[in-house]
C-alpha cells in the first residue's frame, strides 16, 4: 500500500536584532565675565587759617558808649582813691608839723612832686593789640586703583547611560504542511477503473 499523505513540518523563523549599552557624555562649557570697577585719586587741601580778634583794639581806640561809661566810672574811683589817700597824707603832715614850721609850704612841695611823678608824660594808642590764633593747613590724598571681578560661570559634565535593546521579530511561523499525495477515491471502490476485487481465500 502507497502513501497517501505527506507531513512536511516548517520550523519558525525568529530574527533577533541587540544594541549595545553606552555611556553618552556632554562637554562642560565655562563662561568668563569681567566686569571693572574704576578708582581714582582724591586731594582734599585745606590752607592755613588765621583768626584774629581786633575787639579790644578797637575797644582802645574808639570805645562803646558801655565801655567809655566803665572806663569813666574806674577813673571816678581811682581819683577818688587817691584824693582820699591825698588828704590822709595832708591829715598826716599836720599831724608831724611842729611849732614854727611852714606846714602849707611843705603840703604844697609834696602835692606838686606827686603830681609830677604820678602823671604820665605820654600814653600809647591803641593800648591793646589784636588777638591773633591760626590753625595748621590739611591734605589728605587718597588714590585706589582700579579692580577686576572675574566671574567664571562653568557647567559640569553630564553623563547620560543608554541601555542595550534586544528587538525580536518572527519572519516565519510554525506550521505543519498535509498533502494528499494519493489518487482520487471512489465510492463504492469497485467505481474506480482501475478496480480489482480483492481475494479472500477462507
Amino acid at each position: 500500500m502507497r502513501q497517501l499523505l505527506e507531513i512536511t513540518s516548517v520550523p519558525i523563523e525568529i530574527e533577533m536584532r541587540t544594541s549595545r549599552a553606552q555611556l553618552q557624555y556632554t562637554r562642560g562649557t565655562a563662561e568668563l565675565e569681567i566686569s571693572r570697577d574704576k578708582g581714582g585719586l582724591s586731594i582734599k587741601s585745606r590752607p592755613i587759617q588765621l583768626n584774629m580778634d581786633t575787639f579790644e583794639m578797637r575797644q582802645s581806640i574808639v570805645p562803646t558808649a558801655a565801655r567809655s561809661i566803665e572806663q569813666s566810672a574806674q577813673k571816678g574811683r581811682e581819683a577818688a582813691y587817691s584824693a582820699t589817700a591825698a588828704r590822709a597824707q595832708e591829715g598826716e603832715l599836720y599831724l608831724k608839723a611842729k611849732f614854727g614850721e611852714d606846714v602849707q609850704a611843705q603840703i604844697s612841695r609834696t602835692a606838686i612832686s606827686e603830681q609830677m611823678f604820678s602823671q604820665p608824660a605820654m600814653d600809647f594808642i591803641p593800648k591793646e593789640g589784636p588777638e591773633i590764633d591760626w590753625n595748621p593747613g590739611e591734605m589728605n590724598i587718597r588714590y585706589e586703583m582700579d579692580k577686576l571681578n572675574f566671574d567664571w560661570r562653568i557647567n559640569q559634565t553630564e553623563f547620560e547611560f543608554v541601555p542595550g535593546d534586544i528587538e525580536i521579530s518572527v519572519k516565519q511561523k510554525a506550521e505543519v504542511i498535509i498533502k494528499y499525495i494519493g489518487g482520487p477515491l471512489y465510492v463504492p471502490p469497485s467505481a474506480d477503473p482501475d478496480y480489482e476485487p480483492v481475494d479472500v481465500k477462507a
